[in-house]
């Protein structure tokens, strides 16, 4: 992260191949749509972005808390264009995501929060994890004889996430399929992301007990 003042903000001379390069300053906001404008320099004390042509991205803002007097600084990144789709990378959180362009003209840009391809990811496994859950609920627990319970997910320094019950009067084949293909999903997630965890693992639970008409493990 660099601390300091970029050298030179100013990019006054506009790219027609390319309208999105230069400054963008003043954010309004509308719903889930951000409107910028465009300007010659950043401002010294107000949020502020450069799109520069050899990919670079400059961020200046104020971080994250926000008490006065606030202090403001210029992060940089990459930007990548994908027909419509802003990437960005920063070196700090959050370290990337994107934006989908809704217009783009001389003096304005507006744009909307996109998932990015490691966000649609975490998405479907938080999907998959869902149907999981759901399956474990689907059953009232009476008797704890009639429940079992199996590992699930993968740690990025490996071992399994935790433990899930679930019954044995649903179907259990068709569930621990499901949990396996959710464990096989989040280890490749974890390789394919760089993930990183820590390396201590949960403790196996001895037995499924009632609480309530829903099950627990102990």
């Amino acid at each position: 992260m660099n601390m300091q003042c970029s050298d030179d903000d100013s990019i006054p001379v506009l790219e027609p191949d390319n309208l999105l390069i230069g400054n963008w300053i003043a954010p309004s906001y509308d719903n889930d749509e951000i409107t910028y404008k465009r300007a010659n320099v950043l401002p010294e004390e107000a949020y502020g972005m450069t799109f520069k042509k050899n990919g670079v991205f400059v961020e200046r803002s104020s971080g994250w808390c926000g008490t006065p007097p606030l202090v403001f600084f210029d992060s940089e990144g990459a930007w990548q264009l994908d027909d419509k789709l802003i990437k960005i990378a920063l070196e700090y959180y959050p370290n990337n995501y994107a934006w989908q362009i809704i217009s783009l003209t001389e003096n304005e840009l507006v744009v909307k929060r996109a998932l990015t391809e490691q966000e649609e990811d975490h998405r479907e496994l938080m999907d998959l994890f869902d149907e999981i859950y759901k399956l474990s609920i689907s059953v009232s627990c009476t008797d704890a004889s009639d429940w079992a319970f199996t590992a699930y997910g993968a740690k990025a320094c490996g071992g399994p996430q935790g433990y899930i019950a679930y019954s044995k009067q649903i179907d259990t084949a068709a569930f621990l399929q499901k949990v396996e293909k959710y464990t096989n999903l989040e280890d490749a997630f974890n390789t394919k992301w760089s993930i990183v965890s820590t390396c201590d693992l949960p403790v196996p639970p001895k037995e499924v007990v009632c609480e309530n008409g829903f099950p627990a493990l102990k």
